[in-house]
C-alpha cells in the first residue's frame, strides 16, 4: 500500500523584498512620471541633433560616458552607501541636487526623487527612506531605498543606469526619432556600456563626481522656452 506523506510549510513574511523590490520601482508603472521628461532630448530633436537611430545611439553614448545620467548612477551608488548613516545620506543629497544644471535638471530630480519618496514611504517603509526630507534627488531616493531592502549594490547599479536610458528611449520613440524595432537595437548596443558604467560609479567617490556633455546641458536650458513641447524637461 503507498503512503502519502503530506507536508505543510508554515508561511513566511519578510520585511526585505530584495530585487524584486527593484523591478516594481523602476517600472513605468512606479507613480514617479518618468514619462513626463525627456532630459533635454525632446529640444535635440527639435534642433536636428537627434533624428534618427545613428545619431540618437551618439548621444546616448556620450550621456553614458560624459552626462548626467552617468553622474546620477555614481550618486546612487553613492546614496546606497551612506544609506545607513543619516547624515552623510543626507551630504550626498545635498551635492546630487546642487550638481543639477539648470532649472530643469533640478526638476527632473527632485520631481521624481519626492514622488518616488512618498510613493516608497507608502507602500516599502524603512529606515532609509525615513531619514530623507524633500527635496530629494531621485537616484539618492532610489539608492537609499534599495540599500534600506537589502538589494546589493552590485545588483541594483546596473538596473538602475538601464532603467534611466530605457526612459530616454522611450522619450525618443514619443517623439518620432526613432521606431519600436531601432529603440531596442540601440538598447541592446548600449547594454554593454552601462554595465561597464556602473561598475565604474561603485568606485567613485561623492567629492570626485562632476558631468560634461555640454550640448546636452544646452539642451535642457534651451527646452525651458521650447515653444511647442511634449515632456517638462
Amino acid at each position: 500500500m503507498a503512503t502519502i506523506i503530506i507536508t505543510r510549510m508554515a508561511a513566511t513574511t519578510t520585511s526585505a523584498p530584495g530585487a524584486l523590490a527593484l523591478f516594481v520601482w523602476l517600472s513605468p508603472a512606479f507613480p514617479v512620471g518618468a514619462y513626463a521628461y525627456s532630459h533635454g532630448l525632446e529640444w535635440a530633436v527639435e534642433a536636428g541633433d537627434v533624428s534618427n537611430a545613428a545619431n540618437l545611439l551618439n548621444w546616448l553614448e556620450d550621456l553614458a560616458d560624459h552626462g548626467a545620467p552617468r553622474l546620477d548612477v555614481s550618486l546612487f551608488a553613492a546614496a546606497h552607501r551612506a544609506a545607513g548613516d543619516p547624515a552623510r545620506l543626507a551630504e550626498v543629497n545635498e551635492l546630487a541636487v546642487a550638481l543639477a544644471g539648470s532649472a530643469e535638471r533640478r526638476l527632473e530630480t527632485t520631481a521624481q526623487g519626492d514622488a518616488f519618496l512618498a510613493a516608497a514611504r507608502a507602500a516599502w517603509p524603512c529606515a532609509a527612506l525615513d531619514s530623507l526630507t524633500a527635496p530629494v534627488a531621485y537616484p539618492v531616493a532610489v539608492g537609499a531605498a534599495a540599500a534600506g531592502h537589502g538589494v546589493a549594490l552590485e545588483e541594483a547599479a546596473p538596473a538602475f543606469a538601464l532603467a534611466q536610458f530605457g526612459n530616454l528611449v522611450s522619450a525618443a520613440l514619443r517623439l518620432s526619432a526613432v521606431g519600436q524595432t531601432e529603440g531596442q537595437r540601440i538598447l541592446a548596443r548600449l547594454t554593454p556600456r552601462l554595465a561597464a558604467m556602473a561598475a565604474r560609479a561603485l568606485l567613485e567617490a561623492p567629492e570626485t563626481l562632476g558631468a560634461c556633455a555640454l550640448r546636452s546641458e544646452i539642451a535642457a536650458m534651451k527646452h525651458e522656452t521650447q515653444y511647442s513641447r511634449l515632456f517638462r524637461s
